[in-house]
């Protein structure tokens, strides 16, 4: 069966899992500074969903700029009525990139959903323009949105609850700080709920990078997990409050760096394989293998949103 993520935007979105490194090699940033046309990138970040205020916008200018984007537009529109008014739109209008943080999604989408700068993230996407989020700001990438819920492996009735997002990725559900928060049962219930939308897991400091042709390809750290449900059973149309649902028949992908889904199609691709040269091969190995033999400390700014419980 195939699934209903035909999308109208010419541009990639790069959704994001959370916690994604801002100090080190900032992987992940950077192709979303680099998709954004590098030297030439005029990005446009959005706060909304952050409690932090100046603090998480000053951070991602930092680092944007450190990544030579040309320059960074921060907007935190806090109320419908501010983000109906020109100014964040026109702001929209001149980006190449727009990247929104981490915090609340539902903050963000009930402040900006329907309003005139929603509707410049949507035209900003139609023209070729990258859109990104992190945390929060990748859950309400989707059509139809994660809210709020628990954790939990086994899917249980009200474990999460949808609303409406900001419509640029229809036909699939994003949840984020997949394996750390362990949001399977969420995910497994939101599906069998609306098996025709995909679920898609993303954990932290990787993303999930949709092409205008729907194809995810995964960077970064982690695992995306795809969650099919098109032909599952469920009884979740009968089962109680908080009780376990049956979710039988789901086709789950679990999707390390590299390798790439067909959205639409709901198939798994060829892997594109980079040639790396035995000097290139072994930096990689030093690198993978360096961090976990050094003291755990903690760093300033490269979690700042995980401080917000995203929902």
């Amino acid at each position: 069966m195939a699934s209903d993520t035909n999308r109208a935007g010419a541009g990639v979105l790069v959704a994001i899992g959370g916690a994604e490194d801002k100090l080190g090699h900032r992987t992940i940033l950077n192709h979303f500074v680099q998709r954004a046309g590098g030297r030439r990138a005029r990005i446009a970040v959005i706060a909304t969903a952050s409690s932090l205020g100046d603090e998480i916008l000053g951070l991602y200018r930092q680092v944007f700029t450190d990544l030579g984007a040309a320059e960074v537009m921060p907007l935190r529109p806090a109320t419908r009525e501010e983000a109906d008014a020109p100014g964040p739109a026109e702001t929209v209008d001149q980006a190449t990139g727009v990247f929104m943080t981490g915090g609340n999604q539902l903050r963000l989408s009930m402040v900006v959903a329907g309003t005139r700068l929603g509707a410049a993230l949507l035209d900003a996407h139609r023209r070729g323009a990258v859109v990104g989020g992190t945390s929060a700001g990748a859950s309400a990438l989707s059509a139809h949105m994660v809210a709020f819920g628990g954790p939990g492996e086994v899917p249980k009735q009200r474990l999460a609850h949808m609303s409406a997002g900001l419509g640029l990725l229809p036909g699939a559900v994003i949840d984020q700080h997949f394996s750390q928060r362990n949001r399977l049962g969420r995910l497994l219930l939101l599906v069998a709920e609306s098996p025709s939308q995909l679920g898609i897991g993303i954990d932290e400091d990787t993303a999930a990078v949709i092409s205008p042709d729907g194809v995810l390809e995964v960077l970064g750290k982690g695992t995306v997990t795809v969650v099919d449900g098109s032909r599952a059973q469920s009884d979740a149309f009968e089962v109680r409050a908080r009780r376990p649902v049956l979710v039988s028949g789901v086709v789950l992908h679990a999707l390390p760096p590299g390798y790439r889904f067909d959205l639409g199609a709901r198939a798994l691709l060829p892997r594109l394989q980079a040639i790396a040269t035995p000097r290139r091969q072994a930096r990689q190995e030093v690198a993978e293998e360096w961090p976990a033999g050094r003291p755990a400390r903690r760093r300033r700014g490269s979690g700042g949103e995980e401080q917000e419980a995203s929902q």
